[in-house]
Parts: structure tokens; C-alpha cells; sequence
């Protein structure tokens, strides 16, 4: 295939030119697979854990319209451009020969005014997603190899995004290609652009507020790259660049310095002819470097290079496609969970999806595919599509149907694809992330033929912060099971206020169906669920507290149920639990009676009826009931709290039904809540109960003859409410959790697998919390904390690290007084989901999980005595790749110097003196050598101060620059205002009531400034800048505290 430099454009494409032949190439209206798989491993990932949705379904578009470009114009587009430049260089002899006069053209002004977006019409190509201005919202940028151009779309948390910004890539220069990373480790998303047409990679460094820069254009030579991929690929936290060049059949890696500099490129030659249209990189083989694939689309394979890990790679590997499949972009994935990455290859020209199985040492099984019927795959992508933590793969395709779905199996298969179609039938470029935050993963498609960007919202039920369902007054327990044998787990509530239980069947994703009522007693207060009448339908048993009975609804299987049958208790039942205690296969029921020293067992015929009570004597108030066998007998017994005579009452079944005497055990005072494991590792079961008066756990170890030791009693926070067991640290041993109802904490006490404890650590929870569960709610294996706080309404999530500590508390809001919380898997997706029991608010709330909950573990950094720190910012200021801190101290009137080490730790902060009342900072380069600054506010003395930085992590002394007389500048703010390539500095000053701009002369100094009344009183205590019109010129937008707005000021100049 032969191929040149000459190029030119049609409507739909590239055409390249030889000397001998024309022919056109199939990067024509077929390009690029989406830059989402670009994006480093951090945005492959995000990919992986998210969920999509089903396919049919509404686009929302952001239409363009394709402008035209001709043979003719282009060639007075040539001719001008070359007398353009001609005067360019002759003007830039006199300029760089010349003293340098600052010239200003205008006063610089600015007019108050409301934001009017900016629309614009162009052909877009390729795609890419990132948070482009650090709000936490997915943004998108978009290649418009029409007009020359990339797009911004900063994105809302709802899937809609703001008019785009446009910026130039340069006459012909074609780009084709999108990609994301932070290319100068300063935290913000920066862009690269493979420019196809003028045969270079355009750099666009952004600023962290949705803006950026056109830095670098690096050259390519004559490759023509038509792919780019950002990866680390020698292991040195700066991120690389990878092209595939589809004209000289070669890879070239550049690799990047960390500071937005790239070193000259590394190619390697993928074969004559080949024709490469893609490359990703990925560790095929674990030994911890990474590997290149490449889509070579003119000799039907892909190209594996094994990297030696010193910037060298192995001979490249060939693993056919098949005949004329012209691979055109693959994926990788571990499709069947061998810990090996495998691949999957969107084969063009054989209208299939290939997937390659990865064995050891970068090895690859024959490929296996999936037919697409007359669809022509160009890019290719994977997530979770259906939530069965099983990898699926989708599909942008040439023809009608123009989206494939392939689901899949978990052993490397996959289902047969599901087509779809989203209004086009030349769809080039997707990518998949979740847009609108409803946790579900959407569609991004690039379509050449209609001129458009297409977002595919996907619709199935997805994940809520939570999904409050109205039950009846005052639910007070809640319990959860499958009644209509549909496999998915319904809710039952009782209704304490209004003697009703609450049926709401779920639909497996998580939601419910409006609740079904059931007449109860009086006051039920207690629930649990059985198959009492063994026709595998589950029924129910709610305890009602002023009736004195059970009422026992049986399920007919379909999520209804029978009107009660009721069975009489003694006074004022209190908690109910379920078991077979006579061994006849049968369920049993036994009741803790809070209102006369008994706990009643009904023995259950297998017909969903019961016998007549026998009661049992236990101590006074008996509160909470649990069950197991404490005398390893295989026969079940029965644990009590006795809340009004500090004990609990051990009874030993039988087995028969019936059980032996109580004998009691001195817990602490009011014990309100118990529960049962093997403390010490010797195959008896323990019990651990919570004291509420005396805020202490009695930990009581068992004989395993029935009976226990003397208590040992652990302190805890105040009026300690309710306990529950687990390893929270991996060690095998079991470890105690405990609410604290006064003192709003939890506590943690981890066992030492003796049965004896080590002294509470603590974690603050919301107010009051009552209750507590325990599992693994982001899947890693490691046990997590919940916690239902009653007062203010919310239920605490603690994520475990697997060491026995916990990550801070994130709070979920609930309805009105959540007062029990349970655990269970709602939606099938293998992830613990949360119920909660709102006693106020009438209503249960359902919390859906989700995947791989992500946490910082605190470390604490001490700033000095009095110091009241008052702002803060993180950046890199010794050029070592970790991140630094930077704190404005008020009280000790200095900016603290925390040097990262990158492993959470951070060295003893070293300080520098500023002015009286440091309250505000900001970094920027000032003086241009590479290294970064500071500038801090300093509100008594109502100047700034600037410190340069050596880029070692110190600074020089501060140079003060008056903000004005009692100005009190409480906000700042970088940007270049009158564009002279100069940063400059604006202040907000909140006892003036103006904002004043300090222009930059070069070197770090400031000579000239300017300042802006904003209204009397207005009191302006923040600052931040953009161009929001999209005119090119910097804005300013400053919040104004005595005028409770926010005024936007455009600049006119």
C-alpha cells in the first residue's frame, strides 16, 4: 500500500496523494475507536466498574453541520498562508531584534453582564472524557477534523453540558484524534491531539477551570498519525505518548518528561503494509511493565511488543485477525478471571467482533468470533453492562444498526451481540461513562454521516444516594426475603403506629413496588420471615407489643399473603427470631416477652400453625432475642437480654422444643442489645452485649457446655445501643462494633483471637446512632461499617481497609429518624444494598451500592500551635512527581511547606513568613523559569505577597504588593488579562468592596495595576477567572457577601 505526504479533504475524510497512484485510505468516514480506552488505566478502569444500561433508546444530540473544503480553496489557502508567514518572519526579526514596548491597544474593561453561550457548527471524529475544570462532572472534547478545530463541552451532573469551546488546531491540520492526561503533573487535565493533516501532536494544557492553552506542537515527521494513547510506559509517573502512523507502518513512542515536555519519539515498524490504526497499552504477561497492542489494519493482525522494561521492547508478535478482517481497534480486558489480560479486536472488514484469550508470558489463544451480520465494527469498548460483575463488550458499527451489545459469560464467551441503532449508520468513535450521575453507564457516538455527537442515556434503574418508599406510621423492623418466588428480595416493615405490616415486592434492580398493607395487633414492633408451612413460599411473624401475640401471615408465593392468624405471647412482646428447636424440619418461634421475665417458644406443626406458648422464665424486661447452639450439642439455644436486671439469660434446647431452665450472667447495666461468635478461636460460641447505662460491651466466652465465664467488660462511648461481629481486620479473629447513642460514634474493638479485646478506636456518625450492620459493601473483601443515626437522619458508611481502621464517615440522607438498618442485595448485583427503617418519616429508604467505593485514609498534619490554618492547595513544588501542601497559617501569619513523599505521608512542614493575616493562596510560574510560586493574601496588612520558588520545595522571601488603603483582600486569583503572554493577579477585596488586577512586567514583578469598584457595601470575598463568552479574552466572575449575589464581569478591551 503506498502512501504520501501530500494531503487533501472531501466532506468525509482523508485523501492521500502518490506521484504514481491516488488512492484513498480507510480512515475515510471510519476512524477512530473512542479515546475513553486513552485515557491511562485510571479512565480503562472506570470504565470497567461502571455499569450500561439497555440500547434501545433516545439520543440526545448535539448537532453539527459538516463544512465543505475544496481542491481550489485549499490552494489559495496554500498561497495565502505562505505570504502569510513570509510577513510573520519578517515581523518577528524586527520584534526579536527590537526593545520590547508595551503597547496597550485599549484600556482594559470589563462589563457586567449575564453569560450568553456560544454555539457552534462543525464535523466532529473522535471523542475523549474528563473533568476538565476539577468540578467532579464528566466533560467532553472533540476532534473536528473538518474545521480544524477541538471542542470543549463542560459537562452538568444532569447530562447536559454548556456550549462548547472551540479551539484552533491549525490550518490542515486535520486532527483526528483526542486524548487526555496530566501532562505537567499539575493536577489538571491537559489534551493531545493527533494532528493527521500536518503530521504532529498538538498539546493543549488546561488550566483546571474548563479552559486551556495550546502549548506544543510536537512533530511527527511524515507518519501521518491517525491514533493516540496515553500511558506510562517506562514506569516513571510521567505520562508517555504512544501514535499508531498509518504512513510510515510504525508506532512512535514519546516520552514525556513530566513538565509538558516529550522527548524525540522511539518508533518501531509494525510490518510493511501494515497499516496500523490503533495501539493500547496493557501488562500481558505481569511481570509489572508495559506491553503495546496494535491493530494492524492492512496486514489483518494484531502486533503484540513485550516491553524488556528499560524502554526497549521484544520483536513484535503477530496473532492473526483473519483474511481481510482490517482490524481497525481493540480492547483489553480480563474476560474470563485468570488474572490474564485478554483482547478484544472490532474487525471492519469481516463485520465481527475477535476476541484472544491471553496465556502466560504475553501469549495469545487463536481468536474467536461474533458475527455482526452486515455491520462494519470501528471502535470498541467494555464495562458492566447487565451488573453481573462479568466484563461485556459494545460496538460502534457502519450500517443500520449502529451499536452492538455483546454480553458477557465470565469464562471469556459471549453472548450472540444485541444491535441497535441511534439514528445513524456510520458511527466511528464511542465512549462510555456515566454523564448524568444516575451510576449508570451512558453512550457517547461520534457519527460521520450525520455530522453528530450522540449521547445514549441508558434507562435501567440505577444506583440513588436513596430511594425513599412510603410504608405506614412509624416502621420499627424491617426484614427481607423473596415472597413471590420471582428469585429477588422483597421488604416487610412493621408499622408501629398504625398496626400494619408493609409488603413491597422488588424488581430486582434495587426498586420496589408500592407497598401492600397488612392488619396487625397493636404496635408491632418486631418481624422476621420463614417457611413455616414448608410449601417453599416465605411467610411472616410480626410480634405486637400491646396485644400481647404473633401474628403469622403465610405467603402464597405470588408477594401477597393470608390475613393473619394470631397466637398469643406474654405481655408486651418485644423481639421475635426463627428456628427449628425440636429437629422435626419444621420452623419454631420464639418471642422475648418485655413485660413479665418470660420469652415464649411455638413450636411450628408445618402447616403455617402453631402450638399454645411455653413460656420460660428469663430475668426482668427481656429486650432482644438471638439463637444458637452454646453447648455444641446440635441442638439449638436461646440467648436474652434482661434490660432491667443487668443480665442475660442462657436457655439450652433440648432439641425437642422445649428448654432448660434460664441461667443467667451479669452483663453491665440496661443491656439493650446481644449478639453471638467465637471470640477465641476454640469452636464455642461467645456472646458480646451492649450496655446502655454504663457505656461498656460485656464480652461473655462460652464452655461450649451451655455455660459462660464471668463477663469481661470493655469500655465504649455513651449509652451504647447496638453490637454486631466481624473480622474487620483480616486477622481470622473476630472484632466488635458498637453504636454509641450519646456520644454520636462508633466503636471498634478488635479482637486479639483470645477472647480478649483491644481499647476502642472510635469514628465519628451522625446524631444518635442506634443501630448497626456490618458487611462488605464495596467489594474488596474487606468488612465495612453502617450505621443508622436517628436524629439527624441519615445512615453513616465506614469503609474498612482490612486493618481494623476505617475511612471517615460518608453520609447518606434518610427520611425522618432512621432507626434500624439492615443489609441485603436488592438488585442481584452481587453488592450489598442498605434498608433503613425511618421511624418519623413513615417510610423505608433503600440505598443501592456501588462498586469499589473509593477513600483517602486520613492522616493528620500537625501546623503548629494556634496556627489557625485558613486555606490550603496541593501541587507538586519540588519537581519529584508527589504532592505537596501548601497552608496559609492566619494565627502564626506564615504559609506551611508539607512535602509529599507519595506514600500518604508527608514531611514536618517548613514555614515562611508572610504578612499579618495570610488568608487566601494561589501558584502559578510567574517569572516563567519552570517552577512553581506562591501568592498569598494578607488581610491585616491589605497587601499580597509573592515567593518565588526554587523548585525544591523552598522559596524566597516574600515581595509585598499593596492591594489598597483598609482593603482587606480576602480572594486571588492567576490569569493573563491584557494578553501579553504575562500572568497577572487579581485580588478580591472585601472591606474596599473592589477587586484590583496587578499586571505582570516579567521576572515575577508586578508594576501596574487597576482597579474595579464593584458596588458600596458589597464586601467581595472571592474571585475566580474564565473566559465565559468564549470571546478569547479572560473574565472575572466575584462573589459578593453584603449583596448575596455573584456578579460576572466580561472583559471588552
Amino acid at each position: 500500500m503506498q502512501k504520501m505526504d501530500e494531503s487533501s479533504m472531501d466532506n468525509h475524510g482523508i485523501r492521500i496523494t502518490h506521484s504514481f497512484t491516488q488512492q484513498d485510505i480507510h480512515v475515510d468516514n471510519v476512524q477512530h475507536e473512542n479515546s475513553t480506552q486513552n485515557q491511562s488505566n485510571a479512565v480503562e478502569s472506570a470504565n470497567i466498574t461502571k455499569k450500561i444500561k439497555k440500547l434501545p433508546m433516545t439520543p440526545t444530540s448535539l448537532e453539527y453541520s459538516c463544512w465543505s473544503r475544496h481542491r481550489t480553496a485549499t490552494a489559495v489557502g496554500a498561497f495565502g498562508l505562505f505570504t502569510i508567514l513570509a510577513i510573520a518572519t519578517s515581523i518577528l526579526i524586527v520584534c526579536l531584534t527590537s526593545p520590547k514596548t508595551r503597547v496597550q491597544l485599549c484600556e482594559l474593561t470589563f462589563i457586567q453582564t449575564n453569560q450568553n453561550p456560544v454555539k457552534y457548527n462543525f464535523g466532529p471524529r473522535s471523542v475523549a472524557v474528563g473533568d476538565f475544570n476539577d468540578d467532579e462532572l464528566l466533560d467532553i472534547v472533540v476532534a473536528n477534523s473538518v474545521v480544524d478545530s477541538i471542542s470543549v463541552f463542560l459537562g452538568y451532573n444532569n447530562g447536559i453540558f454548556a456550549s462548547n469551546m472551540m479551539y484552533s488546531t491549525g490550518l490542515h491540520s486535520a486532527p483526528y484524534m483526542v486524548a487526555i492526561g496530566d501532562f505537567n503533573n499539575n493536577h489538571h487535565t491537559d489534551i493531545a491531539v493527533a494532528y493527521f493533516g500536518t503530521n504532529s501532536i498538538g498539546i493543549f494544557v488546561g488550566f483546571g477551570n474548563g479552559s486551556f492553552i495550546n502549548t506544543t506542537v510536537i512533530s511527527t515527521d511524515s507518519s501521518r498519525p491517525v491514533w493516540i494513547h496515553i500511558a506510562d510506559v517506562d514506569n516513571d509517573t510521567s505520562p508517555d505518548i504512544i501514535t499508531a502512523n498509518y504512513g510510515t507502518d510504525s508506532i512512535s513512542i514519546f516520552y514525556g518528561y513530566g513538565d509538558g515536555r516529550f522527548a524525540y519519539p522511539i518508533t518501531y515498524r509494525t510490518g510493511y503494509d501494515s497499516s496500523p490504526f490503533s495501539v493500547i497499552g496493557a501488562d500481558f504477561n505481569n511481570d509489572n511493565h508495559l506491553d503495546l497492542a496494535i491493530a494492524n489494519y492492512g496486514t489483518n493482525n494484531i502486533g503484540i511488543f513485550i516491553a524488556n522494561g528499560n524502554r526497549t521492547f521484544l520483536h513484535q508478535q503477530i496473532f492473526s485477525t483473519g483474511i481481510n478482517s482490517h482490524p481497525y481497534s481493540l480492547t483489553v480486558g480480563q474476560f474470563n478471571n485468570d488474572n490474564l489480560l485478554d483482547i478484544a479486536v472490532a474487525n471492519n472488514g469481516a463485520n465481527n467482533v475477535g476476541v484472544l484469550l491471553g496465556n502466560n508470558n504475553g501469549i495469545f489463544t487463536s481468536q474467536t468470533t461474533y458475527s455482526l451480520d452486515t455491520s462494519s465494527p470501528y471502535s470498541i469498548n467494555l464495562g458492566d453492562f447487565n451488573k453481573d460483575n462479568r466484563l461485556d463488550l459494545v460496538v460502534s458499527n457502519k450500517g443500520t444498526n449502529n451499536i452492538g451489545v455483546l454480553l458477557g459469560i465470565g469464562n471469556g464467551s459471549f453472548s450472540e451481540p444485541t444491535m441497535n441503532s441511534a439514528g445513524s449508520s456510520s458511527s466511528i468513535s464511542l465512549a462510555v461513562a456515566d454523564f448524568n450521575e444516575d451510576n449508570l453507564l451512558d453512550v457517547i457516538i461520534i457519527s460521520n454521516d450525520t455530522g453528530s455527537i450522540d449521547i445514549l442515556f441508558g434507562y435501567d434503574e440505577g444506583f440513588q444516594p436513596q430511594t425513599a418508599y412510603p410504608t405506614s406510621s412509624w416502621p420499627y423492623s424491617v426484614a427481607v426475603g423473596d415472597f413471590n418466588n420471582d428469585t429477588r428480595l422483597d421488604i416487610v416493615v412493621a408499622n408501629y403506629g398504625n398496626n400494619t405490616v408493609s409488603v413491597l415486592l422488588g424488581y430486582g434492580n434495587g426498586s420496589f413496588a408500592n407497598q401492600t398493607t397488612y392488619s396487625t395487633g397493636t404496635w408491632p414492633r418486631s418481624v422476621a420471615v420463614g417457611d413455616f408451612n414448608n410449601d417453599t413460599r416465605l411467610d411472616i411473624v410480626v410480634v405486637n407489643y400491646v396485644d400481647n401475640t404473633v401474628s403469622v401471615f403465610l405467603g402464597y408465593g405470588n408477594g401477597s399473603f393470608a390475613n393473619q392468624t394470631t397466637y398469643p405471647t406474654g405481655p408486651f412482646p418485644s423481639s421475635v427470631a426463627v428456628d427449628d428447636f425440636n429437629n422435626d424440619t419444621r420452623l419454631d418461634i420464639v418471642v422475648a416477652n418485655y413485660g413479665n421475665k418470660t420469652v415464649s417458644v411455638l413450636l411450628g406443626y408445618g402447616n403455617g400453625s402453631f402450638a399454645n406458648q411455653t413460656t420460660y422464665s428469663t430475668g426482668t424486661w427481656p429486650e432482644s432475642v438471638a439463637v444458637g447452639d452454646f453447648n455444641n450439642d446440635t441442638r439449638l439455644d436461646i440467648v436474652v437480654t434482661n434490660y432491667g436486671n443487668k443480665t442475660v439469660s442462657v436457655l439450652l434446647g433440648y432439641g425437642n422444643g422445649s428448654f432448660a431452665n434460664q441461667i443467667t450472667y451479669s452483663t453491665g447495666s440496661l443491656p439493650s442489645s446481644v449478639d453471638v461468635g467465637d471470640f477465641n478461636n476454640d469452636t464455642r460460641l461467645d456472646i458480646v452485649v451492649a450496655n446502655w447505662n454504663d457505656s461498656t460491651v460485656s464480652v461473655l466466652l462460652g464452655y461450649g457446655n451451655g455455660s459462660f465465664a464471668n463477663q469481661t467488660t470493655y469500655s465504649t462511648g455513651i449509652y451504647p445501643s447496638s453490637v454486631a461481629v466481624g473480622d474487620f481486620n483480616n486477622d481470622t479473629r473476630l472484632d466488635i462494633v458498637v453504636t454509641n447513642y450519646l456520644s454520636d460514634t462508633v466503636s471498634v474493638l478488635v479482637g486479639y483471637g483470645n477472647g480478649s479485646f483491644a481499647n476502642q478506636t472510635t469514628y465519628s456518625t451522625g446524631i444518635y446512632p442506634y443501630s448497626v450492620a456490618v458487611g462488605d459493601f464495596n467489594n474488596d473483601t474487606r468488612l465495612d461499617i453502617i450505621a443508622a443515626n436517628f436524629l439527624d437522619n441519615t445512615v453513616s458508611v465506614f469503609l474498612g481497609y482490612g486493618n481494623g481502621s476505617f475511612a471517615n464517615q460518608t453520609t447518606y440522607s434518610t427520611d425522618s429518624y432512621p432507626y434500624s438498618v439492615a443489609v441485603g442485595d436488592f438488585n442481584n448485583d452481587a453488592r450489598p444494598d442498605i434498608v433503613v427503617a425511618n421511624s418519623h418519616g413513615n417510610t423505608v429508604s433503600v440505598f443501592l451500592g456501588y462498586l469499589n467505593m473509593v477513600f483517602q485514609y486520613q492522616t493528620t498534619l500537625i501546623t503548629g500551635n494556634r496556627s489557625v490554618p485558613r486555606s490550603l492547595i496541593v501541587v507538586d513544588f519540588n519537581n519529584d512527581t508527589y504532592i505537596d501542601i501548601a497552608v496559609a497559617n492566619s494565627g502564626t501569619n506564615n504559609i506551611g511547606i508539607f512535602l509529599g513523599l507519595g506514600n500518604n505521608s508527608f514531611l514536618n512542614q517548613t514555614t515562611f513568613a508572610t504578612g499579618s493575616g495570610p488568608w487566601s493562596l494561589a501558584v502559578a510560574d510567574l517569572n516563567n523559569d519552570n517552577r512553581l510560586d506562591i501568592i498569598v493574601t494578607n488581610i491585616n496588612d491589605s497587601n499580597i505577597g509573592v515567593f518565588l520558588g526554587y523548585g525544591n520545595g523552598s522559596f524566597t522571601n516574600q515581595t509585598i504588593y499593596s492591594t489598597g488603603i483598609n482593603a482587606e483582600p480576602y480572594s486571588v486569583a492567576i490569569g493573563d488579562f491584557n494578553n501579553d503572554a504575562l500572568l497577572d493577579i487579581i485580588v478580591a477585596n472585601y472591606l474596599a468592596s473592589n477587586v484590583v488586577i496587578l499586571f505582570g512586567s516579567g521576572g515575577g514583578r508586578f508594576t501596574d495595576s487597576k482597579v474595579y469598584f464593584v458596588s458600596y457595601g458589597s464586601f467581595s470575598f472571592s474571585v475566580v477567572v474564565g473566559d465565559f463568552n468564549n470571546d478569547k479574552k479572560l473574565d472575572f466572575a466575584v462573589g459578593n457577601y453584603g449583596d448575596d449575589n455573584l456578579k460576572i464581569l466580561l472583559q471588552t478591551c
